[in-house]
């Protein structure tokens, strides 16, 4: 069972990479799928690997992710 779970604001996101590069557990990786601004946003791809611990959320530098961890 996942310890944490990734929320994206996938239309905010501008792929940058920054998240997929600082998750230590592979978690995340460049969506196929096309926003409404022209990017390929992040997406969870594997999210039962999801520790929790936000490294994500910490380097994007808009702020599109939220980890919530599970209690």
């Amino acid at each position: 069972m996942p310890k944490g779970r990734v929320l994206i604001e996938v239309e905010r996101c501008k792929e940058c990479r920054l998240c997929v590069n600082a998750c230590p557990f592979g978690v995340l990786r460049i969506s196929e799928r096309i926003n409404s601004r022209g990017f390929h946003p992040v997406e969870a791809a594997v999210p039962e690997k999801c520790t929790g611990c936000t490294l994500c959320a910490i380097m994007c530098p808009d702020v599109v992710i939220t980890v919530e961890r599970a209690s």
